[in-house]
Parts: C-alpha cells; structure tokens; sequence
C-alpha cells in the first residue's frame, strides 16, 4: 500500500502530532510505503495566485480555473504543486488529518486543496459520453481517502443532537464536495474528541482505534455516497423522486441511511 499522509497542526508535540507519529510507524510496520506532506514544517503557500501557473498566468485577467488547468497541461504549475501531484499520483491511500477549527480546516490545509486540486488534475475531466466525470469519478478514482480528526469539544457535544453537530455533516464539504467530487472513496472518518484534556489512558484508547483503523484501510467500507452518474440524479443533478422521498438536506446523497 501507498500511503500519502496529510499532516496540518502548528504543534507536532501536540496530541495530533502524537497521533500522527503512531499512525506512521503503525504502517511502516505493516510494509506499506509512506510519504509525508507535513504542511506546517513544509511552510505551505496556502493561497492561490497569478506566481502558482508561470506564463499560463501572463494575461490582465486571472481566471483561477481555466489558467490552473492550462498551468497543468502545460507543465508550469508551482514545483511546490507539481510535487504534491506526483505524490498523489503514486498514492493509492491518501489520509488527511487535521484539527478542527471553527467548523473547518486550517487555513494551511484549505490551501493546500485550493493550490493543489487544479483544473485537469482532480476536477473539470470529462467522460468519454460528454458528461463530466465526478462525485465517484475522475482523475482520483480508485484512491481511497481517510480524515484523521481531532476537536476540543467534548464527544457528546459532537452527535446528531449535540450542540456542535453530527460530524459527518461538519465533514461533508471535505469529503463529499472535494474528496469524493475529485473520485475517491471516503472511509468513515476516525475522530478524537476532548482533544486539549486526553489523559493517558485516554490516548492509548485514541491511539489503539486509529492502529485498528489503519490495519483495515483496504478493507473498510467507503461511505456510500451516490455517484453522479450512476443514474440517481436527472438531467439537472437533482435527486430522482422516488429515492429518498420526502427528505431533504445532506443524507440524501447517501444511499443508505447509515450514520457516518
């Protein structure tokens, strides 16, 4: 297995750094290759701009989409881009880990998906048919993807009544409108929460659910979420009618009712 593991923490003595460290060796251990991108210790340019496409860029107006993909065809995309290309192309498993602010991402790693998921690498690809190939298809097709979480908020708190929200409605810009848009296969996420007052005990616990859940990343059941162009969606990306009738909001996109 090759594994790309996505790192965005400040503090890698942090709990997330701890954790990062035994997911690592945990695979080592297990044979699989392992390649870093710890976007912090990388001093990672989160911000997208006219310097990231080269000459493709040399125009009055920059249009981010049309101008990446050009960039991207051309080979003038940023080397700091193009090698987080190459890595992706060589993973087959891609884990993104990352604590939770504000209902999102750090901005380093928002970044690092603006720069790096360009037009013509992980969206804007077309079909043979004509249809554009995503959610379930495209370029990242046939990866699969895990988001490592930690949050300061107690578990409780993080639920389908909790204050905080079910978290696989916080997660599902990330995993449904990137990770599976660009084609990969979600796995549940792994989250650790009350992340600022883990005792010891609690972080072998922690840190036993992510070796389990490394041991079985070719194994797990994806997310099921519904593929554009597997037939649940008309002509307008609307859900037919008769699938999940009478209900409304992020769910529908699931094809069971699943609670992930």
């Amino acid at each position: 297995m090759n594994v790309l593991w996505i790192f965005a923490h400040p503090e890698p003595r942090s709990l997330g750094g701890s954790l990062r460290d035994e997911g690592l060796r945990t695979l080592r251990a297990q044979g699989a290759d392992v390649r870093e991108s710890d976007l912090y210790a990388m001093k990672w340019k989160p911000v997208v701009d006219a310097d990231d496409f080269g000459r493709a860029a040399s125009t009055d107006r920059l249009i981010v989409g049309s101008t990446s993909k050009d960039a991207f065809e051309t080979g003038e995309l940023g080397e700091d881009i193009s090698a987080e290309h190459e890595k992706l192309t060589w993973a087959d498993t891609v884990i993104i880990q990352f604590p939770l602010w504000w209902y999102g991402m750090p901005a380093i790693l928002k970044g690092w998906f603006d720069r790096v998921f360009v037009k013509g690498f992980a969206y804007g690809v077309q079909r043979p048919d004509g249809r554009t190939a995503r959610y379930g298809e495209g370029a990242l097709a046939g990866k699969r993807a895990m988001v490592v979480l930690t949050a300061g908020a107690p578990e409780a708190t993080i639920g389908p009544r909790g204050v905080n929200g079910e978290i696989g409605d916080l997660l599902f810009p990330l995993q449904h409108g990137t990770l599976w848009y660009a084609g990969m296969s979600v796995l549940p996420p792994l989250t650790i929460c009350g992340a600022d007052r883990v005792s010891p005990e609690q972080y072998e616990t922690a840190a036993e659910s992510l070796r389990e859940r490394l041991r079985t990343l070719s194994t797990q059941d994806p997310i099921p979420f519904r593929r554009q162009n597997g037939g649940d969606y008309d002509d307008e990306l609307i859900l037919r009618d008769d699938l999940a009738p009478g209900r409304t909001g992020i769910g529908v996109h699931m094809s069971s009712s699943r609670t992930v």
